[in-house]
């Protein structure tokens, strides 16, 4: 299948509940029953998307740079509208780098790269959503 023309199937499996099939064949819950919680939301999904998106890029041009990477993870906040629909209007990614003597330059390098570049999630949410992006970089101590 050609990836420009992806297709998911979205599922209704009874009580709130929902089973998304994506293009290549991976099966997802969903609800949108909040109290209950026994799934993500469609919103909550989103949020993942984001942040997986950046994350692919970010990582992998740290190692193409031969950074000394030992942990990273990147944090995902949405702020969305009080009336319906209530879609996202800010979405705040804070990446947290922890390593030996990473060097901020390459990890802001990657950061612009993939938010200007290569990240289609956030291309896509652009223009209707403010994208706003931090990094912190933890020196991890040399083992002895």
């Amino acid at each position: 299948m050609d990836k420009a023309d992806a297709k998911a199937v979205v599922h209704s499996a009874g009580e709130g509940f929902f089973i998304g099939v994506t293009p290549s064949g991976h099966a997802q819950v969903l609800e949108t029953d909040t109290a209950r919680a026994s799934a993500a939301t469609p919103m909550e999904l989103l949020l993942i998307a984001l942040g997986s998106c950046t994350a692919v890029d970010v990582i992998s041009i740290l190692r193409k740079k031969r950074e000394r990477v030992t942990d990273y993870r990147v944090e995902v906040r949405g702020e969305r509208r009080t009336e319906h629909p209530r879609a996202f209007t800010r979405m705040e990614l804070r990446h947290v780098v922890r390593g030996h003597n990473v060097s901020e330059q390459s990890v802001a390098r990657a950061i612009e790269l993939s938010e200007t570049k290569y990240c289609s999630v956030a291309a896509t949410l652009r223009p209707g959503v403010e994208i706003v992006t931090s990094y912190e970089i933890v020196e991890e101590p040399e083992q002895v």
